[in-house]
């Protein structure tokens, strides 16, 4: 190829559509289920829903999160439960976003927002405390100078873990089974790997769960019942404080 064809290619070029955008100025959408940075979560009446049981920092891989629990003062509880993460801390230099912590929460107290974009000039920056994490009056992230949040980021909440039932099984997806959120209410629930949120349970559920632990209604386990599909109720669901 000489120079004028090598000339004719740059130029030819110019006028082609671009395939770039003006990055941070211009950013493409997120996924839905996308894992950035963490929030901690409130009820609806304001109250906190970490309960200080440790369980994120015991199933973090990376382990990137140190929490202490207390127990709740009598005459103004954090919690609606007998104790309270009064530390907690999550360690950004670590994180590896793998929403384990997420999924290991009894209360939904820690889920993840879609911003991930940080920019730390310090370690200390890089390590998250309680007062941090834990959303606003309005139910709303924090947003700390270093961080780049967008309108949106905070919409879809630990979104993929919502898609899914118990034991990951399609049959359950769309089904409402968790409490409501300070600012956002019951959040709906995600469509999954079928798309059709409407699926009645598994029809052999109850023959297996049955095979599993017997006849017996008050045998230790998992029982048929308790995978009705569950609606969304003033006082919350999984996390319900009553």
């Amino acid at each position: 190829m000489g120079y004028f064809d090598g000339f004719k290619v740059t130029l030819k070029q110019m006028f082609q559509a671009r395939v770039t955008s003006e990055y941070p100025d211009e950013k493409r959408p997120k996924p839905v289920r996308h894992h950035g940075r963490h929030v901690l979560s409130r009820y609806e009446d304001g109250m906190e829903k970490c309960i200080g049981c440790e369980l994120c920092a015991g199933v973090c891989p990376a382990r990137c999160i140190y929490v202490r629990g207390a127990d709740n003062p009598p005459e103004a509880p954090v919690s609606p439960g007998e104790r309270w993460g009064f530390i907690y801390e999550i360690n950004y230099l670590r994180c590896i976003h793998c929403d384990l912590c997420v999924e290991a929460c009894p209360t939904e107290a820690i889920t993840e927002s879609k911003m991930f974009e940080f920019s730390f000039t310090n370690r200390d920056d890089a390590i998250y405390t309680r007062s941090e994490l834990l959303v606003d009056d309005d139910g709303r992230p924090q947003k700390l100078p270093w961080e780049d949040w967008r309108e949106g980021d905070d919409e879809h909440t630990s979104a993929w873990m919502r898609a899914t039932s118990p034991n990951g099984s399609a049959a359950y997806e769309g089904r409402i089974s968790w409490s409501g959120e300070l600012g956002y209410g019951v959040r709906a629930a995600e469509a999954g790997q079928s798309g059709e949120p409407d699926l009645a349970p598994p029809k052999d559920l109850e023959a297996r769960v049955d095979s599993r632990y017997g006849d017996d209604d008050t045998a230790v386990g998992e029982r048929a019942s308790d995978y009705e599909p569950a609606g969304p109720r003033a006082s919350g669901g999984k996390g319900d404080p009553a």
